[in-house]
């Protein structure tokens, strides 16, 4: 298996500073070494008055043993890196190229490990997503057949009531689906951005309106879309000044602030509080977001963790009812979004629960 964090170096870094000898000083440390054996055999060949050619045997042998013994050590790690690469190309990503080297094949073997850990990483969440779109899907959509084969059977009238159960289960999939299409554009690249100035209490106000909306639509079915149907959160919006604006694109920073809030309210104790505050930034038209719950907080130790797509946390189970574990996509979705701004997001220091804080450049970003 690969070294640990302990011992790994950039591919190309010398240990400890000082590269040691590279494979190049090697060879030509080779001929140095074999015209001295050379050399020392002639002279002992003067002195004793032996003939030359066993003075010729002898330095050959002598030579060729050295060569063989420097040729091995430089084509033993090759042969296991071949190795490894094969098992790489068969799709085994458990095996490891030994990085006891400190010259370029130990640089070699290094990028080669690098590479089978994120070729592992990715595959794992390849089939991660798989797993869990599967999860997402089959419930909403066997929800959905049944209410259908009610109504085709004769069970259930196609009364409103019965087609709001329908609509609700196809609301479901098409929600799936747009956190699909935000995974997608996560991973083709930049996506421009409709910046404008707008008004940062009406415009969350209305996030925060629709959040409860949602919820409270949401809390006649079981939710396995990653969305959460409790009510009994409480919604508190916090922006100083009150005439405070912002320059940015509304959509994306919705994506933001409805994930940063359906996280919270996950999270949540049976009745807790999720507030979300506003002020101004640094600069003209910048904004600073902080979305604070009453959860059990994130440790330190997972703060790096928490914007990794898949990354449910370290909480074996949220609070309250209503209360799933999502796709673990949310938040990747809001570094996301953050990110296409030239902004900031990331874990700040609570004396309780989480606090997420958002900062956004305003006018100061380069335009995309």
């Amino acid at each position: 298996m690969s070294a640990g964090p302990a011992t790994r170096r950039e591919p190309g870094e010398p240990w400890g500073g000082v590269r040691p000898f590279s494979i190049k000083t090697k060879l030509g440390a080779l001929v140095v070494i074999s015209v001295l054996i050379t050399t020392g055999l002639l002279m002992i060949a003067v002195r004793t008055e032996t003939e030359l050619r066993f003075i010729t045997v002898f330095s050959m042998i002598a030579t060729l043993l050295i060569t063989q013994f420097v040729a091995h050590s430089l084509t033993a790690p090759l042969d296991e890196m071949n190795a490894v690469a094969r098992s790489i190309s068969h799709g085994d990503y458990t095996r490891r190229v030994r990085e006891n080297r400190r010259d370029e094949l130990g640089d070699l073997a290094q990028t080669i490990n690098r590479m089978a850990d994120d070729l592992e990483a990715q595959d794992r969440q390849r089939k991660e997503l798989v797993a869990n779109v599967s999860h997402e899907l089959r419930t909403p959509i066997a929800g959905l057949r049944a209410v259908l084969e009610n109504i085709v059977d004769g069970v259930t009238e196609a009364d409103p009531e019965t087609m709001r159960t329908a609509l609700k289960q196809t609301e479901r999939l098409g929600r799936l689906v747009e956190t699909l299409l935000d995974l997608s554009r996560l991973d083709n690249g930049v996506v421009p951005l409709k910046k404008r100035r707008f008004e940062v209490w009406p415009y969350l106000s209305g996030v925060l309106k629709e959040a409860n909306m949602v919820a409270s639509a949401r809390a006649g079915i079981a939710s396995d879309s990653g969305s959460h149907t409790r009510t009994d959160v409480h919604l508190h919006l916090d922006v100083h000044p009150t005439e405070l604006t912002a320059h940015a694109d509304p959509e994306r920073i919705h994506q933001v602030v409805a994930n940063l809030i359906d996280n919270a309210v996950k999270h949540s104790p049976p009745h807790g509080r999720v507030t979300v505050k506003a002020r101004r930034g640094p600069q003209p038209e910048s904004l600073v977001i902080e979305v604070l719950d009453e959860g059990p907080g994130i440790p330190r130790s997972e703060w790096h963790r928490v914007f990794e797509r898949f990354n449910r946390g370290a909480v074996s189970r949220p609070h309250g009812p209503g209360s799933d574990g999502g796709t673990g996509l949310g938040l990747a979705i809001a570094r996301w979004a953050v990110d296409l701004h030239g902004g900031h997001i990331g874990v700040a220091e609570s004396e309780r629960g989480c606090r997420i804080r958002v900062t956004l450049p305003g006018l100061s970003s380069p335009s995309n």
